[in-house]
This record gives C-alpha cells, structure tokens and sequence, in this order.
C-alpha cells in the first residue's frame, strides 16, 4: 500500500500538536494539580452556581456573564508521563510526575507515583520550587510530601523546571 505525503504530513502535524498540547498542559496543571469549583454561598440571596450551568453565571463575587476561572477546569488525574515536542532548537522531551517524595537531597529528588513509578529528577538552578503557593527551595522539601514535578529527559537524566507542593486541604 502507497502511503501518500500529505497523508504522513497529517499525522507528523496531528503528533506534533498534541506534545505541544503536552508541553502546555504540564505548566498549566502544575498551577493548581486538583482543581474544584469553589463552595457555594448559602444564605446569601445569590444564585447558586455549578460547572455546566451554561455560559451565563452569577457567583454574586464578579460580573453576571464572567466565568468563575475553575469552573472551566477538569481533575488531573494523570501520575506521570513524558511527550516529545518540537523547539526552534530541535525535539525535547517534557516529562511530569505526581507522587510522593521518597529522597531527597541538595541536588536531586526521588518521587514515587502511585502506579509505583520511582523517577529520579536532578534540579539545578533554574529549578522553581513552590510549596504551600509560596516560593520556597528544595532543601525545605522532606520525604512523604506530595508533589507535581515537571521539566524535561535529556537520555536517562531528568531535570526539573518546577516542583510543586500544593497547599494542604
């Protein structure tokens, strides 16, 4: 069977927009892991709103046709993954994990997902470490802490550009 160019450019185009989508997402999920509509006022006189209410809301905060911004916004389920996109410079691999820390050190932290995935990542100092919204450094993380951590492969080497500690619930 003849494979025709347009064909195999479609599927490189559709490849390439997807780790582009990726490499998007994992710095937009890092900004908030879990994120949840907030608690409805009771009591208040104000409607009562949910995600899927329509377009039209009113949370008695902001503006009648404004959208509460989390509203738009689904759980991130995911544990750990890795996506090949393209720069000016060449093809880079972003990778992101979610899990517990189980070593740490002045250089690098061991996490561990909950499927069981224990990845190594190396910071340096473009690191950008936030624990609790604030910024922080990674000798104030400890092991059992729960983190999100993003940055890229470069062969068996992981380096992070962020980890994040989300505020405590």
């Amino acid at each position: 069977m003849r494979t025709n160019r347009k064909t195999i450019a479609a599927g490189v185009g559709a490849a390439g927009l997807l780790g582009l989508g990726l490499y998007l997402a994992v710095p937009a999920a890092a900004a908030d892991p879990s994120p949840s509509p907030s608690p409805s006022a009771s009591g208040s006189g104000s409607a009562t709103t949910r995600p899927g209410d329509g377009p039209h809301r009113h949370d008695g905060k902001g503006h009648p046709g404004k959208r509460h911004p989390r509203w738009h916004a689904r759980p991130f389920r995911g544990v750990h993954g890795e996506a090949t996109v393209r720069r000016k410079d060449g093809f880079h691999v972003a990778a992101w994990q979610r899990g517990t820390i189980s070593a740490v050190s002045a250089t690098t932290l061991t996490v561990r997902s909950a499927d069981g995935t224990s990845w190594t990542w190396t910071a340096n100092a473009d690191t950008r470490v936030r624990k609790h919204g604030e910024k922080s450094a990674l000798k104030a993380l400890a092991s059992g802490d729960q983190v999100l951590v993003a940055g890229e492969r470069s062969g068996a080497t992981r380096t992070a550009r962020l980890v994040r500690v989300p505020k405590p619930r």
